[in-house]
C-alpha cells in the first residue's frame, strides 16, 4: 500500500492498520484496507470466491443491468500524482427479493470487493453509490444493452467512465487477496528498523504494506497507544522523550500472511520490549473520559459483514472528515481517543461487529492535539459541519459525553531509546 501525503489538501494522517488502497487520487492522504476474508473455494477462476459468480447468469434480456460491468477510470495528472489509468469491477445481482446488489473492484489495486451501498436502475438509467468515501457513478444503457456510458464521482470531481458488459470471454480476473496469516501463529518481527522520522513530514500513520509493517512520525507514546490501545493519559510515568521524539519503523514479520490486529499488536509489543526496553506493569485508576454509549435509535451506520477477519480501516481526508470501513466500535473509539481527543474514550455501546460511516464535523481548537495539529479557523458557512459531539449522535446515532471511568493504566519501569537498527 503506497501512502501521499500533502499539506495543499491534508494537514496530517492517522491510520490504524490496512491492506491496501482501494483508490487514491484528488484526494491526498486517503487509504482504507479492503482485505478480503478467506472463504473455501473449489478450482475455477478467481472471481467465484467473492460472494458472488464471476459471469452470472445471461440476463433475461438486453436491458436486464445484472451481470458483470468492467471499465477504465482514467484519473488526470496532479501534482501529487501521475495519470492513472484503473481498471475496475462491478457485480450485479439480485437478492431473492429482486432488489439491486452490487459490489465492485479495483483490480489494479489489489482486488479486494468493496462494496456498494445503492444501486438503482430505471429507464436504461444506472446509478449507485458507494460506502465509505464520496463516491457515486450515474451512467445510461445503450440500446443495445453492452455498454453504460456515464460519469464517476469521486467527492465533487467528475470523471468520465464507460462501464461495457463483460462476456466469460471479455472479462478481467480479480486477483486473488492476500491470505491472512494462520490464526493460531504467534508472530514476531523478522526484521526492524527504527530511525528518527524527517521533521518536515506532517501527520502519523501506521500502515500494512504488501508484508511490512510501517509506522511514520512515531513516539513512543503512540507506539505503546497503538500496540495496547491505551490514551497517553493512561500512561503514567516514563521520561518526557517518549512523547517528543519520533520515529519511523519498517519491520517484517517471520510468518507469512497478513496479521489481525491482534497479532499485529503482538509483533509491535515483542519490538517495544526488544528494542525500546519497555517495562511496565499495569494498574487501574478513575480518569475523566468521553465515553461513547448507543442511542435510543437504531445506529445510523451500516453493518459490514464482509470480511470479519479483515484489518480495520479508519482514515482522514482532512481534519474533520474520518471514513470508516470494517471496524468496531473499540477501533473507533481507540482511533478518536489517539488522534483527536485530549483523553480515553471508553465504548460502552455494546455494539458488536464492524461498520461501514462517514463522520463529518467542524472540529475546535482541543482537538486533534495527540496527532500534533491545529485545526483550522471555524468556518461559517451555512453549510458546515456540526461540532463533533452533535455531529457523533446526528451522523452516527451514537453519543459521546464527558465523564469518568475507571481505566486500565500503564505504569512505566523502564525505556530506553531504541536499540541500533
Amino acid at each position: 500500500m503506497e501512502m501521499q501525503v500533502s499539506g495543499k489538501r491534508l494537514r496530517g494522517l492517522v491510520a490504524l492498520a490496512v491492506g491496501t488502497i482501494l483508490l487514491l487520487f484528488a484526494v491526498n492522504g486517503t487509504w482504507a484496507h479492503a482485505q478480503d476474508s478467506a472463504q473455501p473455494t473449489t478450482p475455477g477462476s478467481a472471481g467465484e470466491s467473492r460472494g458472488l459468480p464471476m459471469h452470472p447468469a445471461a440476463p433475461a434480456s438486453a436491458m436486464d443491468i445484472a451481470g458483470t460491468w468492467q471499465g477504465t477510470l482514467q484519473i488526470p495528472k496532479t501534482d501529487q500524482h501521475p495519470q492513472l489509468d484503473l481498471r475496475l469491477v462491478f457485480k450485479i445481482s439480485r437478492t431473492d427479493a429482486g432488489a439491486l446488489k452490487a459490489v465492485w473492484y479495483s483490480i489494479d489495486q489489489g482486488g479486494q470487493p468493496a462494496p456498494i451501498a445503492t444501486v438503482n436502475f430505471q429507464d436504461r438509467v444506472l446509478k449507485f453509490t458507494v460506502t465509505v468515501v464520496p463516491r457515486s457513478y450515474e451512467g445510461t444503457m445503450s440500446e443495445d444493452g453492452k455498454s453504460i456510458a456515464g460519469t464517476w464521482m469521486e467527492d465533487k470531481t467528475p470523471i468520465p467512465m464507460v462501464l461495457e458488459r463483460a462476456t466469460p470471454d471479455t472479462a478481467w480476473p480479480i486477483p486473488e487477496p492476500p491470505k491472512p496469516m494462520a490464526a493460531d501463529a504467534n508472530p514476531s518481527f523478522e526484521v526492524a528498523t527504527i530511525k528518527p522520522s524527517d521533521p518536515n513530514r506532517p501527520g502519523r500513520a501506521f500502515l500494512w504494506r504488501g508484508n511490512r509493517f510501517l509506522t511514520i512520525n512515531t513516539t513512543l507514546m503512540s507506539l505503546i497507544g497503538f500496540a495496547y490501545d491505551v490514551h497517553e493519559k493512561q500512561v503514567i510515568g516514563g521520561e518526557d522523550w517518549m512523547s517528543s521524539e519520533k520515529f519511523d519503523i519498517e519491520a517484517k514479520p517471520d510468518t507469512p500472511g497478513v496479521p489481525s490486529r491482534e497479532q499485529m499488536r503482538t509483533m509491535l509489543e515483542k519490538l517495544l520490549a526488544d528494542r525500546f526496553q519497555l517495562k511496565f506493569h499495569s494498574d487501574k485508576k478513575e480518569l475523566s473520559a468521553y465515553v461513547l454509549t448507543a442511542g435510543k435509535t437504531e445506529p445510523k451506520m451500516t453493518k459490514d459483514d464482509t470480511n470479519p477477519n479483515g484489518l480495520p480501516g479508519l482514515f482522514f481526508r482532512q481534519l474533520g472528515d474520518l471514513n470508516v470501513r470494517d471496524a468496531t466500535m473499540a477501533d473507533f473509539a481507540h482511533l478518536m481517543q489517539s488522534a483527536v481527543l485530549d483523553r480515553p474514550v471508553v465504548d460502552e455501546t455494546e455494539l458488536s461487529g464492524k461498520w461501514d460511516f462517514e463522520l463529518k464535523w467542524t472540529p475546535d481548537d482541543s482537538q486533534f492535539g495527540p496527532m500534533g495539529m491545529r485545526p483550522p479557523p471555524p468556518s461559517d458557512a451555512a453549510d458546515a459541519p456540526p461540532p463533533l459531539f452533535t455531529a457523533i449522535q446526528e451522523q452516527l446515532g451514537l453519543k459521546l459525553e464527558s465523564g469518568k471511568a475507571q481505566v486500565d493504566v500503564m505504569m512505566i519501569d523502564h525505556a530506553e531509546k531504541p536499540s541500533p537498527n
